[in-house]
């Protein structure tokens, strides 16, 4: 019989990271990003997992889950998941609390490949050997030039296909629309993202506009909350433009009404939000049972690994902000290759380690 693991410590810290540049979307604007970090430990072995989110995260782990994770076996990562969803019953699954669980899981899953001394996608089980990105940012606050600088140098960097932000100023979106697709390689894909700043009829009259310039997927063209609209864009938008959505999914139930309403063409997860690694495992599950592809949103170092185990997977978000701040603060971060993340099968767990010095600088 197996000996127990016993999860010795959860460290948590977080981290406030300013933007290099003013940035927005269609519907929020911002000047940092904030790392919430948790490091478990057990048998001489540490590990980190994260989550993007408020550094009331960090103290939601300290104060409510904490005492339900040590002292569990590092091998039950999914019993010690549940405890963490029983915990929060009357705090609200949504928002923080799934964020918690996230960065919690994500450590408990680095955890377990570690003491095992293998890579987390040889632990999940590799479905593809790497995982195709698309570049993503362009932000509203971007100037013309900004913004065709920064989809051009993906595109030259290998990464066939870009996203851009739009919804901010709805005169000005064909324009924008029209001065990225001039700045790319005529074979690359244009992505749009407007993070439900548009009504249904003004998101498809775009659509059409937007087909002049061959952009193939148009992102939350209305609010994540309104599947109708979705379904409507979906059904009645642009043949080969694909409608997205799902980034906002904190739990299954979410991504389940989402699909029976047949509201997306790509379901989106984040294993920053949506229950970490074990949550979006689930999301791909039912992704498969819809017949629908998934693509992960932002954090690329942490999805790697679990994109490349999960069989539903089309692309990985390779998000600006996210991307600059996993190189700048952790050692072992994957770059692109030929548009794609390719994890290190000689580094157990995610092979990403915290660097504590450039970090210190932005601690909270």
């Amino acid at each position: 019989m197996r000996a127990a693991v016993p999860i010795e410590e959860i460290a948590v810290s977080a981290f406030k990271i300013p933007t290099d540049f003013p940035e927005s979307d269609g519907t929020f604007e911002w000047d940092s990003t904030t790392l919430v970090i948790v490091e478990a430990s057990a048998g001489s072995v540490s590990s980190l997992g994260y989550s993007y989110a408020d550094e009331a995260t960090a103290k939601l782990i300290e104060s409510a889950l904490k005492k339900y994770v040590v002292g569990e076996d590092a091998m039950n990562v999914g019993g010690v998941w549940q405890k963490m969803v029983d915990a929060i019953r009357n705090l609200g699954r949504p928002g923080i609390c799934s964020m918690a669980i996230s960065a919690v899981d994500n450590a408990l899953w680095d955890l377990k490949a570690r003491l095992l001394d293998l890579p987390l996608v040889t632990l999940l089980g590799a479905v593809r050997e790497n995982l195709p990105v698309y570049g993503s940012g362009g932000f509203t606050s971007y100037s013309h030039d900004q913004l065709q600088e920064q989809l051009a140098d993906w595109v030259e960097q290998g990464i066939p296909r870009v996203k851009m932000k739009i919804g901010r100023e709805l005169a000005a979106d064909v324009d924008r629309v029209e001065a990225a697709r001039q700045a790319i390689d005529v074979n690359a894909e244009l992505f749009v993202d407007a993070n439900g700043a548009y009504s249904r009829k003004q998101a498809l009259a775009l659509a059409y506009n937007f087909r002049e310039f061959d952009v193939t997927w148009f992102e939350e063209p209305v609010s994540s909350d309104d599947l109708e609209g979705l379904r409507i864009l979906r059904d009645d938008g642009p043949p080969g433009m694909d409608i997205s959505a799902g980034e906002y999914g904190y739990d299954l139930t979410y991504f389940k009404r989402m699909l029976e309403a047949g509201a997306v063409d790509v379901l989106q997860a984040d294993a920053t939000r949506c229950g970490g690694i074990t949550g979006f495992l689930q999301a791909a599950v039912l992704c498969e049972a819809f017949h629908v592809p998934m693509s992960s949103h932002c954090a690329p170092a942490l999805h790697a690994h679990v994109g490349c185990a999960a069989r539903p997977m089309r692309h990985a978000e390779y998000f600006h902000d996210h991307v600059r701040i996993e190189n700048m603060l952790f050692d072992g971060v994957l770059q692109p290759v030929n548009g794609a993340l390719q994890p290190d099968l000689s580094r157990p767990g995610m092979g990403l380690e915290l660097k504590r010095k450039d970090a210190e600088k932005f601690a909270i």
